[in-house]
């Protein structure tokens, strides 16, 4: 049986310049703001803190606090 990625959260290691896939999925889930963000459009992410995030304002916010 083929097993199916869709709506599927995915567990990534954030780095620097990208991520790793540890469980395979087809979004994750804003720390901020609970909004689901496809993998394809992740572009924000805190390194130290292992958190993904869906804006460039809530992922400064975040980062502020």
């Amino acid at each position: 049986m083929l097993m199916s990625n869709t709506d599927r959260a995915a567990r990534l290691h954030f780095m620097a310049n990208g991520f790793r896939v540890l469980s395979p999925g087809d979004h994750v889930v804003c720390a901020s703001s609970g909004a689901r963000v496809a993998l394809d459009d992740l572009r924000y992410w805190s390194v130290a803190r292992q958190e993904a995030y869906a804006t460039a304002a809530l992922a400064t916010a975040a980062m502020s606090e």
